[in-house]
Order: structure tokens, then C-alpha cells, then sequence
């Protein structure tokens, strides 16, 4: 599709899941090369990440432990600048490599909260990965060390992420219509 509405939003064709999906692999090839020996633990971001995450472990191809936590810092289309946790890491992370899987960084509060948080509780290594990157957005310090795909500023639906609850289900990204 070209067009998809959403609301009182329409949406137009960013990035088709197979951009995305040659983006994922050259990441999992850059992360098993990394982590070699190691058994790291992936930490996917609900709800936005859950088709990343599936999609990076299924390139990953090896038996390493995978987890889920869930942050919201959106409202509508924008961040509110609060990160609030609302499921965290259930796995002990104490002495491990813990490996982050973000949908989309674009402030970077959230990832930024996240690895403080799991460095306090006693991770080894904290390292991000994240599908799409927005560096034009980018507020606080912080540097992914996998990203997928660098985007400009746009808002953006498809592959987990949405708008209101909608749109995840998309396996293409689409970017929000000015009018």
C-alpha cells in the first residue's frame, strides 16, 4: 500500500520491510560478531519493539535469552519528555551484557533512562540497538551501538511503531502526510 489512513492521520510509504529486513540482518551480523563467547541478554522495548525484536532473533539464529520491558514516553504524536515504567526487566541482569532493542530512538530519553537504570542495577555492559534512528531528534547523551537505519525527523508508523495504538501491524513504515 501507499496510503494508509489512521485516525484523522494519513500516512505515506517510507521504508518497505525489505529495506528494513536487509538493515536487520547487517545489524545481527555486526552483533553476533560483537558478542562471540558471550551470552548477552536481549531486552526488547514494548510495545513498539516486538516485531524488531522477533525479527533481529530470528537473524540472530543461536540460543541466547530474550526478555521484555516496557517504557511509554508518547502521547499522540510526540514525547512527553517522562519516561515512565511500566513493565520492567524481569531477568537479573547483575555482571551481564544486557542488549537493548528499541523500535525507534529519536530524543533518546527513554534508552537513555533504561541504561542508566540497568547499569545501577548491576549490568556488566549496557549496548543499545535500534531499528531506526532519528539523530535530528536526538536530546540527551546518548549513542546507539547498532542502529538499523538512520531517518530524518518524521513521524512514523508500521513494524511496531504507532500512532494511538494503531498501525503496528504494518510490515512497512510510513511517515506522517503534512498537510
Amino acid at each position: 500500500m501507499d496510503k494508509i489512513l489512521l485516525k484523522d492521520k494519513e500516512f505515506s510509504l517510507f521504508i518497505p520491510d525489505t529495506e528494513l529486513q536487509a538493515a536487520i540482518a547487517r545489524m545481527a551480523d555486526h552483533i553476533k560478531a560483537d558478542v562471540a563467547g558471550n551470552n548477552p541478554l536481549f531486552v526488547g522495548i514494548l510495545n513498539g519493539a516486538f516485531m524488531f525484536t522477533a525479527d533481529l532473533m530470528r537473524e540472530m539464529d543461536a540460543s541466547y535469552e530474550v526478555t521484555f520491558a516496557r517504557y511509554s514516553s508518547y502521547q499522540g504524536t510526540s514525547s512527553t519528555c517522562h519516561v515512565k515504567e511500566i513493565m520492567p526487566v524481569q531477568a537479573d541482569v547483575r555482571g551481564r551484557m544486557v542488549i537493548l532493542l528499541e523500535d525507534v530512538i529519536d530524543t533518546g530519553y527513554t534508552m537513555n533512562y533504561v541504561v542508566r537504570k540497568l547499569r545501577d542495577e548491576g549490568a556488566a555492559d549496557v549496548r543499545v540497538a535500534t531499528m531506526l534512528f532519528k539523530p535530528a531528534s536526538l536530546r540527551c547523551d546518548l549513542r546507539p551501538d547498532y542502529i538499523g537505519l538512520r531517518i530524518p525527523d518524521d513521524f512514523i508508523v508500521g513494524h511496531g511503531l504507532d500512532y494511538d495504538g494503531l498501525g503496528r501491524s504494518y510490515r512497512d513504515i510510513y511517515k506522517l502526510v503534512e498537510r
